[in-house]
């Protein structure tokens, strides 16, 4: 990461937010759940945090938000330290799918098992291996540790909404079911998958949770170890590969910053051993990748020299 001042630091998050601002008409807030649709589209924030504990803020970075797809990076962590590497990979994939976050095609034509965990199929079978050993009481809580935010709850509003629209992610799980990839009651798994992504942050909560990945499960804050150095590196890689959905290739090349994105606007970015970015755009791409969050990110890994084979 190239040094800076202080000053010029918030300068360049300025620039990077007027750059963002300039896109937000190209995309659209998602609208399959109706009460994403609701979202003003030019609400625009990011926060980063680095490891001596600084932490610059610009924007609608106080404006909560639900996490949607981010809440898999969460989960995959969790299910990998309480079901160990070897079961949650034989459950599901590593390698990217090259199709839509919520395809189906490539579960019932190409695999018997989801091809990552970053994508709902991948996701809602994770949750199934989670349900015997966690119950949402305590994902919300490791949740609340892992993004130093106790104020995090879920947004009620938007888990009826999803659950009252969630028929495709009913089918992909019944379609997991048959395949014998979930194992356990599929309602508790679809019920688990959508509290999840209806857990309520902000960039900064977005941001700490990043930096916790950046430093290798360690909390910069307390010194505790909250998630095993071996779980952090599989996330993160997943990350890179997987984490903009069929977009990841690309973005690896333009950003080559580990990142999650979720429908919501909200992306994760990790910037390995130095700090975290928390940024919420809910205007989105057609892949469903925040469309200003993107630009961004692509600004700040130029300026500050943040891409991973810089």
């Amino acid at each position: 990461m190239k040094k800076l001042s202080e000053k010029e630091i918030k300068k360049v998050l300025e620039k990077a937010l007027e750059e963002g601002r300039k896109v937000i008409p190209d995309g659209h807030v998602a609208t399959y759940i109706p009460q994403l649709g609701l979202v003003d589209p030019n609400l625009l924030g990011i926060t980063i945090v680095t490891k001596d504990g600084d932490v610059y803020s610009v924007g609608d970075c106080d404006t909560r938000f639900t996490i949607q797809s981010i809440s898999k990076t969460i989960s995959l962590a969790v299910a990998l330290e309480l079901c160990g590497r070897e079961e949650v990979f034989s459950t599901v994939g590593m390698e990217p799918s090259g199709e839509a976050f919520n395809s189906m095609v490539e579960l019932d034509l190409n695999s018997n098992k989801p091809y990552n965990p970053m994508i709902n199929s991948g996701a809602i079978a994770v949750e199934s291996l989670i349900i015997p050993k966690a119950s949402f009481s305590d994902m919300l809580l490791y949740t609340k540790r892992f993004c130093d935010d106790m104020e995090i709850t879920i947004d009620d509003a938007t888990y009826a909404s999803e659950m009252s629209h969630s028929s495709r992610n009913r089918a992909i799980a019944y379609l997991l079911q048959s395949k014998d990839i979930i194992k356990t009651d599929v309602d508790d798994s679809m019920v688990l998958y959508t509290r999840m992504c209806s857990l309520s942050v902000t960039s900064r909560s977005l941001a700490n949770l990043a930096l916790l990945f950046a430093m290798g499960g360690v909390s910069p804050k307390t010194g505790e170890r909250l998630i095993s150095a071996e779980t952090c590196r599989i996330v993160k890689t997943i990350m890179m590969t997987c984490g903009m959905y069929d977009g990841s290739g690309e973005f690896a090349v333009e950003v080559g910053i580990p990142t999650k994105s979720g429908v919501g606007g909200g992306l994760l970015s990790v910037v390995d051993k130095e700090l975290g970015i928390g940024i919420y755009g809910p205007s989105l791409d057609a892949k469903g990748n925040s469309i200003a969050g993107k630009v961004m990110l692509k600004y700040l890994a130029d300026e500050l020299e943040l891409h991973l084979f810089s």
